[in-house]
């Protein structure tokens, strides 16, 4: 019995469950499928690569003082990072991977590398 492909419309045979003609049609169906899933995790993925990025650009010395100003300007969103960090005074460190920032008083941050020791 002839099946027809949903993907190409191609008429093929095989395996009665076989929906698809090739391995190109089965992976295009697949995509779409998933299409909304990888939009939102590429989005937050290319936020957080751009935070970084900011990070790294502005932080050269390895602990820079900066104000938030400075960030938002160069389009650093602080909605998005990879982990938190508190210390045992109760200081809050807040991380894209491996270049962090903790908030100082009056506006101003503390840009910073994260270090082995820092869990």
């Amino acid at each position: 019995m002839k099946k027809h492909c949903p993907i190409c419309g191609v008429a093929f045979s095989g395996r009665r469950d076989k929906r698809f003609c090739s391995d190109a049609c089965r992976n295009a169906h697949h995509n779409t499928l998933n299409s909304d899933a990888t939009n939102f995790v590429r989005n937050i993925n290319n936020l957080l690569r751009r935070n970084r990025r900011i990070l790294t650009k502005l932080n050269t010395t390895g602990k820079t003082k900066l104000h938030k100003d400075k960030l938002l300007e160069q389009g650093f969103n602080f909605n998005y990072f990879t982990n938190i960090y508190t210390t045992k005074a109760g200081r809050v460190y807040h991380f894209v991977y491996d270049q962090g920032y903790i908030a100082l008083e009056d506006g101003y941050y503390a840009l910073v590398v994260k270090q082995e020791y820092v869990a």
